[in-house]
């Protein structure tokens, strides 16, 4: 059963919204001005000529065949395939144009929007789900590419074929034009109801699109659980609820188009009987030609055709506006961590201090970090524990500017990273995330993520200080073997190797570490732990610990509880204060004790 409820309006555009949309859209347009001009002048040769071809069979008619002049009826013939030759070759003229156009554009849009994508920072990703991001440049995108592959070119030639039949109409006869658009007032109240009915029916199968995808996507990942408790019925029983919806939505959809076409075609059949009947009578009595009615009863789908493009892309355009409000947004984002009109480069080496930092998530009820100060000196090695949630991760973010606070500061050598340079920041300070990811490609070209501007002697230089020149060795290509996609071909412990010599790349002053070896086999814990000892060698390192063996070797631990730090000092300090931490260090002892 169709259930119109529950359609969300993001899709609905204002007036107000609508505008704004379009100048945006004209202003970057411009560089492709010159191929919108051709189109336009294409656009106008063609609906004339369209125009034209009725008139010259009205010519032909009254003044050749009916008049008797073989002259006038060979001009008319002449006159007919120059039209319809004309026709044809700017027709595709106008299709070359009109899509060349419309793909430049695209070509723009889509670089503009992943340009802006990647200056954005954390938090943003942190708003706006992947899958989302992925939609919003090839849903999106598609929709804009049907409106301008087709539907500019649909509009222009329906809009003014629509005026300039008017025109020739009006022009012949007005008496026949009058009766031509008997109908007219029928087809206007016709077109308004679908525009409405279509726009709430897109809206809806949209959404349950949008709802049967995510079904079947959680029946495709979730399989080995749903397998694993036999629960297969039930998950296709959910599915085929969700298919059923947008079954339904799909079929009012098909009823709305049927009766307005059907109208559509009724109406023409309608007009061109009563061109028919009327117009003989008017011949009859001399009022008109019998050229003009035939004129007519041809020009009368240039009237009623226009009407049905112009409805039919309603939700056309309805759909790139929307997706177009959609880009735009992306385009205006602004990135919360963003270069300082005013920036420094950060020096070489310096203490890194934390001063009175807090900072809460977008849409967080609670803050993560509150008033929370520390310093890292040149070379020392500091641990972050707590228990999960506590803040540190937070911290260590904050202390590699991947967010800034919303209050305090994170200083390098007496420079606030806000004012810094971002290559200069990405350089002082590395990230090494928890599990590296690797992209499609070589090793090698995995390792140029680091520094673009790397040669292979950097490359091998970088591998060889920590110590996995060997590793990488036994490699049939060696470094320029295929990892694959996300690195499926390589170890967990491989791919660790590879984001670990990408930051002896970068050759950082400062490490920040989200526990690099945490989730490894024995097999490659050793080789991990070992190149992972040679990168720290003469850095300062912060590092998000999770096991009691990192923590001992740092020179100080912060313990951050509830958003604070709540202990600070070394291993055996803490200890001997049987807090916090004697807690953690007693938590990791006995999970890792021999059973």
């Amino acid at each position: 059963m169709w259930q119109s409820g529950g359609v969300s309006d993001e899709d609905r555009l204002s007036r107000a919204q609508a505008r704004t949309i379009l100048g945006r859209v004209l202003k970057m347009a411009a560089p492709f001005r010159k191929m919108i001009y051709l189109s336009f002048a294409c656009v106008m040769v063609t609906t004339t000529t369209t125009l034209s071809a009725p008139v010259i069979v009205r010519y032909g008619i009254d003044a050749g065949i009916r008049a008797g002049d073989v002259d006038a009826l060979n001009l008319s013939v002449v006159l007919y395939l120059v039209v319809v030759s004309f026709t044809y070759v700017f027709g595709r003229l106008l299709f070359v144009f009109v899509n060349r156009t419309g793909e430049s554009f695209l070509r723009v849009l889509r670089l503009a929007v992943f340009r802006q994508m990647q200056r954005q920072s954390m938090a943003f990703f942190d708003r706006n789900k992947a899958g989302v991001l992925v939609a919003r440049m090839t849903a999106d995108i598609e929709s804009m590419s049907e409106l301008v592959q087709f539907g500019l070119l649909q509009f222009l030639s329906a809009t003014l074929m629509l005026i300039f039949a008017i025109i020739v109409l009006l022009f012949l006869s007005w008496q026949l034009t009058l009766v031509a658009l008997i109908v007219m007032p029928v087809l206007v109240l016709a077109s308004i109801k679908f525009q409405r009915d279509s726009n709430k029916a897109y809206l809806t199968v949209r959404e349950r699109v949008g709802t049967n995808l995510s079904a079947l996507q959680e029946g495709i990942t979730t399989v080995r659980v749903i397998q694993a408790y036999a629960q297969e019925e039930e998950a296709i029983r959910k599915f085929k609820i969700s298919n059923r919806s947008l079954f339904a939505s799909h079929e009012k959809s098909v009823r709305i188009s049927t009766w307005y076409f059907a109208l559509i075609e009724f109406s023409g059949v309608l007009a061109s009987g009563l061109m028919i009947g009327i117009g003989g009578w008017f011949v009859h009595r001399g009022t008109v030609t019998l050229g003009t009615v035939v004129a007519f009863v041809l020009l009368l789908s240039s009237l009623f055709d226009p009407v049905q493009q112009l409805s039919q892309l309603y939700n056309t355009v309805q759909s790139a506006g929307a997706a177009l409000n959609k880009l735009f947004a992306i385009l205006d984002a602004k990135p919360e961590v963003d270069e300082h009109h005013a920036a420094v480069d950060l020096p070489q080496t310096g203490e890194l201090k934390v001063s009175d930092v807090s900072f809460t998530y977008v849409g967080a009820d609670s803050p993560a970090l509150r008033g929370v100060s520390i310093k890292v000196g040149v070379g020392e090695k500091l641990a972050l524990v707590g228990p999960t949630g506590a803040g540190k991760s937070t911290l260590a973010k904050l202390m590699a500017r991947l967010y800034d606070p919303q209050t305090g500061s994170v200083e390098f050598g007496g420079v606030n990273l806000k004012m810094a340079t971002m290559p200069s920041l990405r350089e002082r300070i590395a990230v090494v995330p928890q599990e590296g990811f690797l992209f499609n490609g070589s090793i090698r070209d995995n390792l140029r993520i680091a520094r673009a501007d790397a040669t292979d002697a950097d490359i091998e230089a970088a591998i060889d200080a920590i110590g996995a020149t060997d590793h990488f060795a036994q490699f049939s290509d060696g470094l320029d073997t295929q990892v694959r996609e996300r690195g499926s071909r390589l170890s967990a412990g491989e791919r660790q190797l590879v984001a670990l010599a990408r930051a002896a790349l970068v050759d950082p002053a400062v490490l920040v570490l989200d526990e690099a070896t945490s989730n490894l086999d024995p097999g490659t814990e050793a080789e991990v732990e070992h190149a992972l000892e040679r990168l720290m060698a003469g850095r300062t390192v912060i590092v998000v610990a999770h096991r009691l063996s990192t923590v001992q070797r740092a020179d100080h631990i912060a313990v951050v509880v509830d958003a604070k730090i709540a202990e600070y000092g070394s291993h055996s300090e803490l200890l001997a204060r049987n807090g916090h931490y004697a807690e953690l260090a007693r938590a990791w002892q006995k999970s890792h004790a021999p059973s």
